[in-house]
């Protein structure tokens, strides 16, 4: 009997493997920090600030990091432009440690850049969602105190009445036309070679601001420090090389590692585990002008793309593609993503639809930075419900509305990766946060495996194709509607996008609504994925319970109904 090669050992579980990888010696050691007065783990080899990995990815020398339609930058040339990008931000507009940049544009390599510039000279970059209307633009302008906004020609259109009553200044990427009065072209002031000026950066400064949509109405600005958004970016490996080791790949892929950016960079997952990973890790990253199925299993066949990561609907219709057969897609490794659950149906059959591809999920949040527990390949399969479950920097934990563990309830984060809380919301921290611990607003249990399941959640929100959208914002906006008297918005299921969103109205005395007209109405507040698909104009009041709140579940079912009859 011969002794059985490496090939045939049993693989570590993911515990043996953790342990390998996080104790002593280990490429992920663990040890324990003080953080704003709380003793966290942490990774002891946290880099000291998002400067210092920009700085070192230059040891990837030429290598291909950004391909953007007939554009290719190397990682070189990526940090090169990094650090003039930071002169100008310094010697032209003024930019000191501590400053709010706004960044508002569609995925373009300026984007990347941007955001690598602001954080290295000691900035905080401010993601702006793309999809605003000038009246969400102000609001998170205001809110954030942006002294100058990087944006593309359609962002600094919408921008444009908001720059001389807020008084910030504009640097335009992109420029297809005139500008506003006081607003720069990128290449105009642009100064190639321009030497990087020496900040001091502390690990725990502030690097960025993320908006998210409030139960108020208000969107909230998520902080995130260089030390969250560094832990998570290494809670990411960690965990990737921990699935390597327990789950071995179908096959062995003779491709580099590479993403396809297919997801919107001023989401956390487009910023932090896809353009951040890949600078960090050396990877090629392609980007996208837009979404488009075809388009996509173009790229990934002509690129050799390793990894995939969107939310489910964007897997499905990558499936359902009247390309998908003849496109060669054997480069892939991973195909998941996050945002929303993935229906079992869809973890089988991207299991058995790819060559190497195997199907995976990540459940993280804005305020986790993205990271959060995972799921992906036998696992996933085995338990094709489950979200998954956590490295041991952030701790997971179910427990009731006063944080005491139960077997179903809350779900709960407490790491390094967290955000440090919200911008000039103080209330809003108090009431995420107890005890440092985050209240995700998501229910479900664990099992006793440590995995995940979200079956529900706690807080008024429609989740539509990843994005999460506040009822109380949509309410607010549909309010100001001189015809409205009640409103109640909800999520309907819908099969691509998981939930569309939903209104029951009740119209004042003497008025009549046209649901386009309300539609059109709310184009002038909303952006346009928070807009109601179905209006349903009702004569009696809506229902509420005895505490006076409306049965937003009792007025989904009827709708579920009615369209299934």
């Amino acid at each position: 009997m011969t002794a059985p090669t490496d090939s045939d050992a049993t693989p570590p579980s993911w515990e043996e493997a953790l342990a390998t990888l996080t104790g002593p010696g280990g490429p992920f050691e663990t040890g324990e920090d003080t953080i704003r007065g709380e003793t966290l783990t942490v990774f002891k080899a946290t880099p000291p600030s998002l400067r210092f990995l920009f700085q070192a990815a230059r040891g990837h020398g030429d290598n291909p990091f950004i391909v953007y339609e007939d554009e290719t930058l190397s990682f070189n040339e990526a940090v090169d432009r990094v650090e003039a990008l930071g002169a100008l931000l310094v010697e032209r507009y003024g930019i000191q440690r501590g400053d709010r940049v706004g960044i508002a544009m569609r995925n373009y390599p300026e984007w990347i850049l941007s955001f690598a510039a602001i954080t290295s000279v000691g900035g905080i970059a401010v993601a702006l969602n793309a999809w605003w209307t000038t009246e969400e633009m102000d609001y998170a302008l205001r809110d954030s105190g942006c002294a100058l906004l990087i944006a593309d020609h359609e962002r600094i259109e919408r921008a444009a009445p908001l720059i001389e009553p807020i008084g910030f200044k504009a640097l335009v990427v992109r420029a297809t036309g005139e500008l506003p009065a006081g607003a720069d072209r990128l290449e105009d002031v642009f100064v190639p070679g321009a030497a990087p000026p020496d900040v001091e950066i502390d690990r725990d400064d502030d690097a960025m601001i993320l908006y998210t949509s409030g139960t108020t109405g208000f969107p909230k600005g998520a902080v995130a420090t260089h030390r969250s958004v560094l832990t998570s970016l290494q809670c990411f490996a960690c965990a990737g090389v921990a699935n390597a080791m327990s789950q071995p790949p179908k096959a062995p892929s003779p491709h580099p590692t590479s993403f396809i950016l297919i997801v919107p960079l001023f989401h956390v997952t487009g910023l932090v585990p896809v353009m951040l990973g890949s600078f960090a890790g050396g990877y090629k990253l392609v980007m996208m002008y837009k979404w488009i199925p075809e388009r996509a299993l173009e790229l990934i066949e002509r690129e050799r793309i390793t990894n995939f990561v969107g939310v489910p609907t964007m897997s499905w219709d990558l499936m359902e593609s009247p390309d998908f057969a003849s496109r060669d897609t054997s480069s892939l490794v991973s195909v998941g993503g996050g945002g929303a659950p993935a229906p079992p149906e869809l973890v089988n059959r991207i299991d058995k639809g790819f060559k190497r591809g195997r199907p995976g999920i990540g459940y993280g949040m804005t305020e986790t930075n993205a990271y959060g527990p995972q799921n992906s390949g036998d696992n996933y399969v085995r338990k094709p419900r489950s979200a998954g479950r956590a490295v041991p920097v952030l701790q997971v934990k179910v427990a009731d509305e006063q944080g005491k563990e139960v077997p179903r309830g809350e779900i709960f984060f407490r790491g390094a990766n967290l955000i440090r809380g919200y911008w000039n919301k103080p209330e809003a921290t108090a009431e995420t946060f107890l005890e440092g611990w985050l209240r995700s607003g998501d229910l479900g249990r664990m099992d006793d495996e440590g995995f995940i399941f979200v079956e529900d959640r706690a807080k008024d929100m429609v989740l539509r194709g990843g994005e999460n959208i506040y009822s109380a914002e949509v309410e607010a906006a549909i309010y100001q509607h001189p015809a409205i008297h009640e409103a109640a918005v909800f999520g309907v299921p819908h099969e691509r996008l998981g939930e569309e969103v939903a209104v029951a109205l009740v119209l004042r005395d003497g008025q009549q609504l046209d649901p386009e007209d309300l539609r059109g109405f709310l184009a002038e507040h909303l952006a346009a994925f928070k807009i109601p698909t179905i209006v349903d104009v009702r004569s009696e009041a809506l229902p509420r319970n005895a505490s006076g709140k409306f049965l937003k579940r009792d007025m989904r079912d009827e709708i579920v109904a009615q369209r299934s009859s």
